[in-house]
C-alpha cells in the first residue's frame, strides 16, 4: 500500500510528492515463521552435535571435519535440482515442503543412529532436505517482493529464521541441564518443532509462481542464465570466499579448547551468534539495498576474518568469546540473505530459483572443502595455527572478491507506483 499526500482542493500550489510506505509481503513473514520453527529444530541438534560427535561418539578432528563438511556441503547435490524443479513446475511451495519434510524425519532417525556410517547417513538426509527447500523458498521470497525492498525482505526473513536459531540452542541447553546426557530428548523435541514448521508451510503459505506470471524458462534458457556472464563473477566470488569459510562448530570447538566459559556453556555459543545475526539482518539488508549488495557481501567477510583472528588469540575469556560471536553473527547477517537478493535480480524471473540455487551450490561445495581442509590442518598444526592460516588466506581473497563484484549490482530505484500485496510495514 502506498500513501499519497496532495494539496487541499482549490489550492493552486504544486502537488506534494508521493510518500511510499515500503512494506514486506505477508508471504515473506509466513515463510519466516516456517523457518523460525524449522531452525528451532535444526539448531537444537546443531548446537549439541559437535560435542555429541567428539565427546560421546568419540570422533577425531579429521572424522568430525568430514562430517562437518557433509553438514555444510552435501545439500549442493540437490540445490540446483530443487531450484529448477520450482521454476519448471511453477510449484515452489511443494518442492520446499518436500525438503522441509525430509529434514523433519531425519530428527527421529538420529535416535537409533550410533555408528559413524549411520550418523553420516542421517546428516546427509537432513542436508539433502535443506538443499531441496532453500532455493524454492528464496524464490518465493523474491517473487513476493518488489526489487527496491528485496534486501529488506530477505533481512526480515533471516531475522525470523535466526530468532528460531537462537531459541533452539536454549531449548537444547535447558533439556540437557534438566537431564544431563539426554541427547534423545533433544532429537524428539526438535522433531516436534520441525513438524510444526511443515504444517505452517502447507496450510498457510501461498504457492506463488516464481516467474510472476511469465512463461516458464526451458532447460536451455535456465542453463544459459546460470552459465551466463551475469552470474559468472558472483559465482566465482562466492566460491572463493566459501572455500575459506569454516563451519561454526570448528570455531566453537577452538574457543572451547582455550576457554573454560566456552567449554561450560557450549550450546549457548550458537545463541550469541544468532542474537547478533537477528539484530543486524534487517539493518544490513536495508544497507545492501542502498549501497549495493556486493559491497555488503564483501564487508561481511571482513567480519569473518576478524572472528578468525580473535578466535586464534592464545588467551580467552568471556569478553573475547562474545566478540567472536558478534563478528560471526555480523558475517551471517551481511552475507546469507544478501547473496540470494543479489543473484535473484541478475537472472530472468523464470530462472530465479535456479540462479539462487547455483550461487548457494557454489558456496556449500566450497565450504565442504573448507571443513575437510580445516580438519586436516587442526590435526596437524592445532586449532590456533589453522585459524591463522585461514585468516591469512581470507585476507588475500577479500580484495579479489571485491574486484569480481565491483559494479555487479546497483541500488534499486524506488518504484512508488508498484505495491506489494498483503504487506506489513517494517
Amino acid at each position: 500500500m502506498y500513501v499519497t499526500l496532495r494539496d487541499r482542493p482549490g489550492h493552486d500550489g504544486p502537488k506534494r510528492p508521493r510518500i511510499a510506505v515500503r512494506r514486506v509481503s505477508g508471504t515473506v513473514v509466513l515463510l519466516g515463521t516456517v523457518s523460525l520453527l524449522t531452525d528451532v529444530s535444526s539448531e537444537m541438534v546443531a548446537s549439541v552435535l559437535p560435542l555429541y560427535l567428539t565427546a560421546v561418539v568419540g570422533l577425531s578432528p579429521i572424522a568430525y571435519g568430514f562430517l562437518d563438511g557433509i553438514y555444510q556441503g552435501v545439500s549442493a547435490l540437490v540445490r540446483v535440482a530443487g531450484g529448477y524443479a520450482a521454476d519448471r513446475g511453477q510449484r515452489p511451495k511443494w518442492v520446499a515442503a518436500a525438503g522441509y519434510g525430509a529434514s523433519a524425519l531425519s530428527r527421529l532417525a538420529m535416535l537409533p543412529a550410533a555408528g559413524f556410517a549411520a550418523i553420516t547417513a542421517v546428516i546427509t538426509a537432513d542436508r539433502l532436505g535443506k538443499g531441496l527447500r532453500t532455493a524454492p523458498r528464496d524464490a518465493l521470497i523474491a517473487a513476493a517482493s518488489q526489487p527496491d525492498v528485496l534486501g529488506r525482505a530477505f533481512g526480515v526473513h533471516r531475522t525470523l529464521d535466526t530468532t528460531g536459531a537462537a531459541i533452539g540452542p536454549l531449548v537444547a541447553f535447558a533439556l540437557l541441564a534438566a537431564v544431563p546426557g539426554s541427547y534423545d530428548s533433544v532429537f524428539v523435541v526438535s522433531f516436534a518443532f520441525a513438524v510444526a514448521g511443515v504444517a505452517v508451510l502447507v496450510l498457510f503459505v501461498p504457492d506463488l509462481p516464481t516467474a510472476a506470471g511469465t512463461a516458464r524458462a526451458g532447460l536451455r534458457r535456465v542453463i544459459a542464465e546460470v552459465a551466463g556472464r551475469n552470474l559468472r563473477r558472483p559465482l566465482l566470488a562466492a566460491a572463493l570466499l566459501g572455500l575459506l569459510t569454516i563451519g561454526d562448530g570448528f570455531l566453537y570447538l577452538s574457543l572451547q579448547d582455550r576457554d573454560a566459559f566456552a567449554a561450560r556453556y557450549f550450546p549457548l555459543l550458537y545463541v550469541g551468534t544468532n542474537v547478533a545475526y537477528l539484530t543486524l539482518a534487517v539493518p544490513l539488508g536495508r544497507l545492501a539495498d542502498r549501497v549495493g549488495r556486493g559491497r555488503v557481501l564483501v564487508a561481511g567477510h571482513l567480519a569473518l576474518l576478524g572472528s578468525y583472528l580473535v578466535g586464534a588469540l592464545p588467551g580467552g575469556g568471556v569478553g573475547l568469546t562474545l566478540i567472536v560471536l558478534l563478528l560471526l553473527g555480523t558475517f551471517y547477517a551481511a552475507t546469507d540473505g544478501v547473496l540470494a537478493a543479489l543473484v535473484s535480480r541478475l537472472v530472468v524471473a523464470g530462472a530465479r530459483g535456479s540462479g539462487i540455487a547455483a550461487a548457494q551450490t557454489m558456496v556449500v561445495l566450497a565450504r565442504f572443502g573448507a571443513s575437510v581442509l580445516f580438519g586436516l590442518l587442526w590435526s596437524v598444526q592445532g586449532p590456533r595455527q589453522a585459524l591463522l592460516l585461514f585468516a591469512a588466506l581470507l585476507a588475500g581473497a577479500v580484495p579479489v572478491a571485491a574486484w569480481l563484484l565491483r559494479g555487479i549490482d546497483r541500488p534499486a530505484a524506488p518504484t512508488p507506483t508498484e505495491a506489494v500485496p498483503n504487506g506489513v510495514p517494517t
